[in-house]
């Protein structure tokens, strides 16, 4: 069967081979990690005997298995999906609604935003909204925003991103990274429509990767009216989620990288 984005499987045992498979574990390799017997896990997966609630629980947590992808295991086996999928506006996401709130407004006056597990725009601060002029399509700020459509398009911010092939080279790996987890088909068509888009006026090199000795991270340097502008990020998501939503929702988190672009923040601050 193949592992790579294959179609979703049909039974609770073929979700569990596909997932192995795809953590390139062993029958004995997962049968040790989750304690049963590797003969038990042999006749779950082929169909020979059927797996209970928390056998599939304790295996899909063992195989690192998405949470929509553990209600659709569920599902598959007769049983109710386990995990919530709310939007953020349900109000069983308050107390969430406002960590994030609270997160991005403590941010200010450097730039933060809150996006889910396809990289659409969530929540923003109000320091975002400086970085954003320039952007001669207006349709990709229109929602749903693609935060990495908008930074890599040739008529969103790719144009006044300084280092846009080393930015561009961070972002796809770390896209690619995150379909090798999660193996989502909506985020291997983002990758190849990423990937496709040129860097600079050159053809587009989908396997670009940073240059050595970048240093310790790569920065975002945009530039602007007022100069050029240098921060490095950071990610904050949620530890125990049981939402669907909410284990994929990550906060983004820009810090000036030098003095001149903590200033020029401080400066665009409302008093």
């Amino acid at each position: 069967m193949d592992t790579t984005l294959a179609a979703s499987p049909g039974k609770a045992g073929d979700y569990l081979r596909l997932w192995r498979k795809r953590r390139r574990l062993s029958q004995l390799d997962l049968a040790l990690a989750a304690e049963v017997s590797q003969r038990h896990l042999s006749f779950l997966e082929s169909g020979r005997a059927a797996p209970s609630r928390q056998m599939l629980l304790r295996l899909a947590e063992q195989l690192d298995v998405p949470l929509q992808e553990r209600n659709a295991m569920m599902l598959a086996a007769g049983y109710a999906p386990t995990y919530t999928e709310h939007t953020l506006e349900h109000p069983s996401m308050a107390p969430a609604r406002d960590a994030i709130e609270r997160v991005l407004k403590g941010h200010e006056p450097f730039p933060a935003l809150a996006v889910d597990r396809h990289w659409q725009l969530l929540m923003a601060n109000a320091a975002l909204g400086a970085l954003l002029d320039g952007v001669r399509d207006r349709g990709l700020l229109a929602p749903p925003v693609n935060v990495l459509r908008l930074s890599l398009h040739p008529d969103g911010l790719a144009t006044r991103i300084d280092n846009l092939a080393e930015w561009r080279a961070h972002v796809l790996e770390r896209l690619r990274h995150q379909i090798a987890s999660t193996q989502d088909p909506a985020l291997a068509d983002l990758l190849r429509e990423l990937a496709a888009y040129p860097v600079g006026g050159q053809p587009p090199s989908a396997h670009a990767v940073a240059p050595e000795g970048a240093g310790v991270f790569v920065p975002l340097r945009l530039k602007t009216p007022g100069g050029l502008l240098s921060f490095i990020s950071t990610t904050t998501v949620f530890g125990t989620p049981r939402d669907v939503l909410l284990a994929g929702i990550a906060v983004e988190a820009f810090f000036p990288a030098d003095a001149r672009t903590r200033q020029a923040l401080e400066r665009l601050a409302p008093a």
